[in-house]
């Protein structure tokens, strides 16, 4: 499935790390929310992943627009941003607020 479908479509986030909770294998705490959309595949086989930006409590579910994907150029493994509709974040804005896990990733944004 083509991540790139999504862009500018309404979608709904299962969280399955909160901000602030502590990633299970590598110690790192979760800066946004962090969750995945059920019922796709992503290319590493696994769901969807997708970052939740702009929300700044820790969440179980949210609906809001895809604005763009962060596409990682040496994994298979695209990230959704996911913020509450109407919101405008520049690049910039996105690759601060996913640092904390994107740092060790090269990526690109895709609009």
């Amino acid at each position: 499935m083509d991540s790139k479908q999504y862009l500018g479509q309404i979608v709904n986030v299962k969280m399955d790390r909160q901000l602030g909770t502590k990633h299970p294998k590598h110690g790192f705490v979760y800066q946004t929310n962090y969750g995945f959309i059920p019922n796709t595949v992503s290319g590493d086989g696994e769901e969807l992943d997708a970052y939740v930006l702009g929300v700044d409590k820790p969440l179980e579910r949210f609906t809001g627009r895809c604005i763009a994907i962060i596409h990682r150029t040496d994994d298979n493994d695209d990230k959704l941003v996911v913020v509450p509709d109407g919101m405008k974040l520049s690049d910039s804005q996105i690759d601060a607020a996913t640092a904390y896990q994107e740092k060790w990733f090269k990526h690109v944004i895709v609009r």
